[in-house]
């Protein structure tokens, strides 16, 4: 069910996303995909809604149910599996994108579009396969967190997807260990914001740190201040 839900939304921004993008006459392909997405994710969790009602759906997965005890700590088989995937999905996106050709194109279309284009870089192709790999990831995203938590909602990735905003501002936009460092900087804050204030205040705490970065350091982290020669 995951690899045809998969290839559903494959194929909806093959037929839309693309289209719309493919279109684009000014040279805007990167806001109109943006855009483009955003509409469509709205659209495929109403239609979710519509099939499936607004309530949350069980999603139960019988493997990995152990629990390991290290003293006076236990830590679930599951929590350590999820830990070490998404580790191993950082590194497989670290290397594509700074060990492939394909990697290169997407460096280089961030840096300058125009002059990517001048070097025979399709900004078009970089950026639809740029989407695709960014959907995969929150798709497996997705399946690891209805793992854990066994239920999902149409609207459940809402909230993460901020948090994740949160989480790469955070480190650095453009820097992957930034974006993990960041990760791991912010689920510490809820903690010990739980554990201090209380539970409402986890969403809080979140974007409270956005706005303190973005006045402290905007460029995050690991971002770097890049000069513009005029």
């Amino acid at each position: 069910m995951v690899f045809l839900s998969f290839a559903f939304v494959l194929l909806v921004y093959w037929l839309v996303v693309s289209r719309v993008k493919s279109t684009n006459a000014g040279g805007n392909s990167r806001i109109n995909a943006l855009i483009s997405a955003i509409g469509m994710s709205m659209i495929l969790s109403n239609m979710v809604m519509l099939l499936r009602g607004t309530s949350d759906q069980p999603y139960r997965m019988g493997f990995f149910t152990g629990t390991i005890n290290i003293g006076s700590f236990s830590v679930s088989s599951l929590q350590i599996f999820i830990i070490a995937f998404s580790f191993i999905l950082m590194g497989i996106l670290f290397y594509i994108i700074h060990k492939t050709k394909f990697g290169l194109s997407m460096r280089a279309v961030s840096y300058n579009l125009n002059a990517a284009r001048l070097m025979g870089i399709n900004p078009d192709k970089v950026i639809a396969m740029t989407f695709v790999i960014g959907s995969a990831l929150a798709g497996v995203a997705g399946v690891l967190v209805g793992t854990y938590y066994q239920s999902v909602s149409p609207n459940i990735g809402m909230m993460y997807g901020l948090k994740a905003f949160v989480a790469a501002v955070l480190g650095g936009i453009g820097s992957i260990p930034g974006a993990v460092v960041g990760g791991i900087i912010l689920g510490i804050a809820e903690v010990v914001g739980i554990a201090f204030l209380s539970s409402s205040y986890k969403d809080a705490i979140a974007f409270g740190i956005l706005i303190l970065i973005l006045i402290i350091k905007p460029t995050g982290i690991f971002g770097k201040t890049m000069k513009e020669k005029v």
